[in-house]
């Protein structure tokens, strides 16, 4: 990971609420999934078994949630969102205008706001990646993944509130 890379917080809530999540899948969760597939084997043709392939894939996309939530927890900074300075950063709460319509959303790690009915954007994601940085009154373009140049121009940053 470079120097330059976008920091991703997480809030302390969050961090708790994944650090739990990673401790129970990888011990409960693996051991029902086991025992689910074990079940299933015992079926017998397992060709034609819907339950053993159900299982194996929950078991994929549980193993593949794992990864991540180690990664997040590895890579993350825990610390409150950042006080905004009206400067677009990971955290903060975005009112931007975007190809015409004005949107509200968090730029961040979709971890955060959990519960929260604010979209998320990725300072990863085209949008996020081309307001990182800007400030309040600033407008710039990115391209979007189907080719078309999107315009959007930043009317306000707030700190994050948990909302």
């Amino acid at each position: 990971m470079s120097s330059d890379a976008p920091v991703t917080f997480l809030t302390q809530d969050a961090f708790d609420r994944l650090v739990a999540e990673l401790e129970h899948l990888s011990t409960t969760g693996r051991e029902e999934i086991a025992k689910r597939i074990e079940a299933a084997r015992e079926e017998g043709d397992l060709k034609e078994n819907g339950g053993y392939h159900a299982a194996k894939d929950e078991q994929g996309k549980q193993e593949a949630r794992i990864r991540t939530l180690q990664h997040l927890l590895k890579t993350a900074t825990v610390s409150e969102a950042p006080e905004s300075h009206g400067v677009v950063e990971s955290g903060t709460v975005i009112t931007a205008v975007v190809a015409g319509g004005e949107e509200r959303f968090l730029l961040g790690n979709r971890e955060i706001a959990v519960g929260s009915e604010l979209d998320v954007y990725s300072e990863a994601s085209p949008v996020g990646a081309a307001i990182l940085g800007l400030k309040e009154g600033e407008k710039t373009s990115y391209t979007a993944p189907n080719g078309r140049e999107i315009a959007v121009e930043i009317v306000k940053v707030e700190t994050y509130n948990g909302q």
